[in-house]
């Protein structure tokens, strides 16, 4: 069969979206749910990690050496020592991201409790303040530029990481990268890499927008600089 005789393979195909928007829709909130799952757990276990190492420093490069050892672990190895514990599907997936995560998490959370002001932690301690309460009043409030900045990354990270979940069979828009290398269909390939770069985009959004909720102040900061 000649070039010409080959059925027509478009990188865009529309009529492929209105086909497959039940497979497309699952695909996508499978990735969706991964990704704020695996971010959300690996915020929850960075913040006391990085608290305990900021109180006591000597723990500090553990922390961070262990979650960097973590992070080199290539997604292969890491589903394959995963699964026969874990079983093959989402929770291996999941597991995996959030150990992915944690490095830029645990990173950030630290440089931004180590960028406080002295003078603050100064004026807390001669309030009164223990060291826990001056963590969690003061320290931790201040660091949140730096720990959204974290979250930013690690959310666009991870949008990215969910679709080498294939190879376990969980990779949300990953399964229809795959499907569509297997039977070399554009338009399957590239309906699923918009969908992950768009949906990198608007996440990214959303956390800037909630850092902005949680950080009125320095939104005023901006604004006023910019004028």
């Amino acid at each position: 069969m000649s070039a010409t005789d080959a059925p027509p393979n478009p990188w865009f195909s529309w009529d492929y979206v209105e086909r497959n928007a039940d497979d497309i829709q699952r695909a996508l909130g499978q990735h969706v749910s991964l990704t704020v799952q695996a971010v959300v757990l690996a915020l929850v276990v960075a913040l006391p990690l990085a608290g305990v190492a900021h109180l006591r420093p000597r723990l500090a490069g553990p922390v961070v050496g262990t979650a960097g050892v973590l992070y080199t672990i290539p997604s292969l190895a890491l589903f394959a020592l995963l699964a026969p514990y874990t079983g093959i599907g989402r929770t291996t997936v999941l597991i995996g991201l959030v150990l992915y995560a944690l490095l830029v998490l645990v990173r950030n959370v630290l440089v931004g409790l180590a960028g406080v002001d002295p003078a603050v932690t100064d004026a807390a301690r001669g309030m009164g303040y223990g060291r826990v309460r001056m963590l969690l009043q003061v320290e931790l409030p201040q660091a949140l530029p730096s720990v959204v900045a974290g979250v930013r990354v690690a959310t666009v990270t991870t949008v990215a990481l969910v679709t080498v979940g294939v190879v376990v069979g969980y990779g949300g828009l990953g399964q229809l990268m795959f499907r569509g290398f297997r039977s070399d269909y554009h338009a399957e390939i590239m309906t699923a890499t918009v969908l992950c770069v768009l949906l990198a985009l608007v996440a990214d959004l959303l956390v800037v927008l909630v850092g902005r909720l949680l950080m009125p102040w320095r939104a005023w900061r901006v604004d006023r600089a910019v004028a």
